[in-house]
């Protein structure tokens, strides 16, 4: 609550009560019949409070002067949003413990950090192996996507790497949206070795609607303690595996896309990959703000109106004293 003018008008009420009581003619009290002339009656005690809600009143009415009002301001967004699909690889070599504590944990945490970022654009999320289903369709609902992200594991689906495929779901969830900028996020840690569509022919797809996609190839080359095996309660048992990586294919997919392809071999690669595609992905943000001024200083007319009829109704009224 603020106030338009300044109250120094409030200084004026002490120099007027003083004044008025100087000037005050002396008055006699006169008893009620029946009330000890010791003791005043209520009567009495609630008239000599009457004087009090003029002054009041005409503080009320100072401060009403003063126009107490609210500001506030609304902000009107227009985003230019973008609707983007991340599609990351859930296959059994992603709990490879290149990364700590494996690819697939470190995936997880970094793509809920880019999806905080995003609060205008809507988000989807694609989960594949041997084959893609879509975990999240498209919302702006950050914390929705963020929640499938981390409830990502391996092991739903068949083993193996389907990146046609991861790609290909990720395309039909786009196909249809009115957005004018669309992209894929792919991030996988392997060669292509499943799947029914070819991953360049899901990236031909891409490229006539008009879909970006970044490619992200995740892990190091080399000897690498990964799952070797799965037990019959559906954990893994982990042995050194030589690890390769087929970067031409993703390449050639980001290149047909108009996208990029990135390679990242630990932790601080991933975010700064996410990062990139971060500010290469701008949304375009309008922000017009309202300001607006509700006032009050009609309740305060309105008590101070109900208290100078009390005051009058009660001085000249039923509160009426007796004159000598």
């Amino acid at each position: 609550m603020t106030l338009a003018y300044p109250l120094w008008l409030l200084l004026f009420l002490p120099l007027a009560w003083l004044i008025r009581r100087r000037e005050s003619g002396i008055s006699i009290r006169m008893p009620q019949t029946n009330s000890p002339v010791d003791a005043p009656s209520l009567r009495t005690r609630i008239r000599s409070k009457l004087p009090w809600m003029r002054w009041l009143a005409l503080a009320l009415l100072v401060l009403a002067m003063a126009r107490p009002q609210r500001k506030w301001e609304e902000e009107k967004i227009k985003a230019d949003a973008l609707d983007i699909v991340l599609s990351l690889d859930i296959s059994p070599s992603m709990l490879s413990r290149d990364f700590e504590p494996d690819r697939l944990s470190v995936a997880k945490r970094v793509a809920a950090e880019f999806v905080a970022k995003r609060p205008h654009d809507r988000i989807g999320l694609v989960a594949f192996s041997a084959e893609a289903f879509t975990q999240c369709p498209l919302t702006t609902d950050r914390r929705v996507v963020q929640t499938f992200i981390n409830e990502l594991a391996v092991g739903r689906l068949e083993d193996g790497t389907a990146i046609g495929m991861g790609l290909a779901t990720a395309v039909n969830r786009l196909k249809d949206s009115p957005s004018r900028s669309k992209i894929v996020v792919l991030l996988t840690d392997g060669e292509n070795n499943s799947g029914y569509i070819a991953p360049l022919k899901a990236a031909e797809i891409a490229q006539t609607l008009g879909i970006r996609v970044y490619t992200v190839g995740i892990g190091t080359e080399g000897v690498v303690m990964s799952p070797a095996q799965r037990n019959s309660d559906g954990s893994y048992s982990f042995a050194p595996r030589f690890m390769k990586f087929d970067t031409q294919l993703l390449e050639e997919i980001a290149a047909a896309t108009g996208g990029k392809f990135y390679r990242a071999f630990s932790e601080r690669d991933l975010e700064a990959i996410y990062a990139e595609i971060d500010r290469l992905e701008k949304t375009k943000i309008e922000i017009s703000t309202v300001r607006r001024t509700t006032d009050y200083f009609h309740w305060f007319i309105g008590v101070a109106v109900v208290l100078l009829l009390m005051e009058v109704l009660g001085t000249w009224g039923i509160l009426r004293s007796a004159t000598p």
